[in-house]
């Protein structure tokens, strides 16, 4: 296996991403390689209709949305600069599978570290796997990771 360089650690803040980034901390210390930790925040949809409030509230949404992607991507960074690894950061939007993979080809990451929610039935079927979309585009390794 080529030397790792650089990790690409995919998250959505939440518990289920947590044991992703320990195992992309270690690997990143072990390799002694960048981290390179991302966030995808998708679109809010807009739906029309006077009941589902106006156009104002949904770009309201998106930006109480997008203030919160960047104080939780500021707490998770620092909580990495502690531990002595490098790490950078960074906040996309869009289809979240679609951006994983394009940040990981274009920044030349050596694989992708990215946690699981661990759903099954018809929570899959209808929430689908981040995970499993990357998976299967990604051209670099992908290790998931089970969250809690």
């Amino acid at each position: 296996m080529k030397h790792i360089k650089r990790i690409l650690h995919a998250t959505d803040f939440s518990p289920a991403s947590e044991p992703a980034l320990e195992e992309a901390i270690d690997l990143a210390k072990q390799n002694d390689a960048e981290l390179l930790v991302v966030h995808v925040i998708e679109p809010v949809r807009y739906v029309a209709g006077e009941e589902f409030g106006g156009p104002e509230l949904y770009v309201r949404l998106e930006e109480i949305t997008d203030q919160n992607a960047q104080a939780s991507m500021k707490k998770l960074i620092e909580k990495v600069d502690k531990l002595k690894v490098k790490v950078k950061s960074l906040l996309l939007k869009g289809v979240a599978h679609e951006q994983i993979v394009s940040a990981a080809e274009t920044r030349k990451a050596d694989m992708i570290v990215i946690g699981t929610h661990g759903r099954t039935g018809f929570s899959k079927l209808f929430m689908g796997s981040v995970a499993g979309r990357v998976i299967s585009t990604a051209l670099c390794p992908v290790l998931t990771v089970r969250g809690k």
